[in-house]
């Protein structure tokens, strides 16, 4: 397999998160024997509470629920497991990895590594009570997504961050890991290798999963790939290839894998940041009229006077549902336009503040990135609209207003110069019937009880500057048809095609006429009068 020629082309389905709070069981599931093992005791199914450091001969704090991490020496600890009982503790981990424990005083008792450091040992467990207390979030459980991962994989998983630090892992019966990943899991960071830097930058360049070969037996074959939200590398997967050999189609498991894990990690980054909530608040305020410019600009971190875009980000179905699941896509996109950015979920839209100065081009590329991530990674079909650049916060809400125009035009990506025209047309108000044309309405009725297309006509030639050619083409029939049509308009109907703003109301007349639903029946033929005039 060449490194990075692969694509998605199938979604796997992984197995959600579960919501209730984290047991010793599922504990010692989530890290692994490799992390922690159980040495004595039966109590597997309380939950577990916050890790608590001791060492012989210290005072002994309240106990409670608290998992218990017993320092020191080998010599010392038994009288401190007493003491840890008399106080009511129940769970304890220790490094005993080659020591009796002679008395375990009805305690449930674990060993983890000499190598494991306390820091790195209550990082992972604190890391796994987090995730098994989050309901409803999906980044929440890194450790059952790794697991999950390489159940679809048939390898053992890795999360890892950028810089090699490992954020999960997978810990399934039949996966065995080499010398690399049990350093990599105890140690919380790939270890040091002469060849990282070279594999690292592979994975984070490529455009799908890359594949490297093992120059020694005792070392596993690796598949890995990046894992982005639109040009931000949020993390990389590594699986290792052959204990067991992986699924035939495991390239393509993997790069949709990385998908899923892209809305994790992003979900995970938003809810941690404090600092991206305020501004999201900030703009809100800012936009229903409740916080004035100088308070805005001093949580936004923006002068006053700042030009800006604003805009609004809506998915195509399910705009409730949709919105919340790309509301960390979108933010992170607007980090990546300027630090200072902010975006804020209102009803079924993302509403994103771009500080300036801006660009065509530059916005465009934008929204396009946006909705391909968007797509890629959540599956949500996204419109964007932008409006127009402002000077100045206290203009943020015009911008998002004709933001709002601009999105309804029905267009995937647009920008106001892209539809002004046909903003402008349908900021018009919609014709009384008194002010109707008799022209306009003999076109219409005609059009409705013969089923002709004499109103379509007329506007296409008006819209093509009376060019014969390009209205026929328009219209898909013969040159002959569309000049025989345009001369009926006159004769039978007494339209007048040079008649200046009489010709402009019949057209602006026509045209909000066919945007609405007809009343009546429309069969698209032509009257039974019209022909090909080949002399015409």
């Amino acid at each position: 397999m060449d490194p990075g020629d692969v694509y998605a082309r199938s979604t796997t389905v992984l197995t959600p998160a579960q919501p209730e709070p984290i047991t010793l069981r599922e504990l010692l599931g989530a890290l692994g024997p490799h992390a922690l093992r159980l040495i004595a005791g039966h109590r597997l199914d309380q939950p577990v509470g916050e890790p608590l450091v001791h060492g012989p001969g210290e005072p002994l704090p309240h106990v409670g629920e608290s998992i218990v991490f017993l320092t020191g020496a080998h010599a010392g600890q038994q009288e401190s497991l007493r003491q840890i009982a008399a106080a009511g503790g129940h769970t304890v981990v220790l490094k005993a990895w080659k020591h009796e424990i002679a008395d375990d005083h009805g305690l449930t008792l674990l060993c983890t590594p000499d190598e494991m450091t306390w820091r790195h040992l209550d990082a992972l467990i604190t890391t796994a009570r987090l995730a098994g207390s989050t309901v409803n979030e999906p980044s929440g459980d890194l450790f059952s997504l790794a697991n999950a991962i390489a159940a679809s994989l048939g390898g053992p998983v890795t999360i890892e961050e950028t810089s090699g630090r490992i954020m999960a892992y997978s810990n399934l019966p039949g996966q065995d890991i080499d010398d690399i990943r049990r350093r990599a899991i105890l140690g919380r960071q790939t270890p040091e290798r002469p060849t990282n830097a070279v594999e690292y930058q592979a994975v984070l360049t490529a455009p799908g999963p890359v594949f490297f070969e093992s120059s020694h037996p005792d070392y596993a074959d690796r598949l890995a790939v990046a894992v982005r939200a639109g040009h931000q590398v949020l993390g990389v997967i590594f699986v290792l290839c052959d204990r067991p050999r992986l699924v035939d189609d495991a390239d393509r498991v993997l790069f949709d894998a990385a998908r899923t894990t892209a809305m994790h990690l992003l979900r995970l980054r938003g809810s941690h940041d404090p600092d991206r909530t305020r501004r999201g608040e900030a703009l809100r305020g800012l936009l229903a009229d409740t916080l004035d410019a100088p308070a805005a600009a001093a949580a936004l971190g923006l002068p006053v006077t700042t030009s800006l875009v604003v805009a609004v980000v809506r998915p195509v179905a399910q705009p409730g549902l949709h919105a919340a699941q790309v509301a960390d896509l979108v933010a992170l996109h607007g980090e990546y336009w300027h630090a200072g950015a902010a975006s804020v979920l209102d009803g079924g839209d993302l509403v994103l503040l771009l500080p300036g100065p801006t660009s065509t081009n530059r916005l465009r590329k934008l929204g396009a990135d946006l909705a391909t991530a968007a797509r890629r990674s959540a599956g949500v079909e996204l419109r964007i609209g932008f409006g127009p650049e402002v000077s100045g916060l206290e203009c943020a809400r015009r911008s998002r207003q004709l933001a709002d125009r601009v999105l309804r035009a029905g267009r995937d990506v647009a920008l106001l110069d892209d539809v002004r025209s046909e903003l402008v047309l349908t900021a018009l108000p919609d014709d009384d019937e008194a002010l109707l044309l008799p022209q306009v309405r003999a076109v219409l009725d005609h059009d409705t009880t013969q089923g002709t297309d004499y109103a379509a006509t007329l506007l296409t030639y008006l819209g093509t500057s009376g060019n014969i050619t390009a209205t026929a083409q328009a219209l898909n029939v013969h040159e002959n048809t569309a000049r025989y049509r345009v001369r009926r308009l006159t004769e039978r109907f007494g339209i007048e095609l040079g008649a200046g703003d009489e010709t402009l109301v019949t057209w602006l007349q026509l045209r909000n006429a066919c945007r609405r639903p007809q009343d009546g029946p429309h069969r698209s033929v032509s009257d039974d009068s019209e022909r090909t005039d080949p002399g015409a």
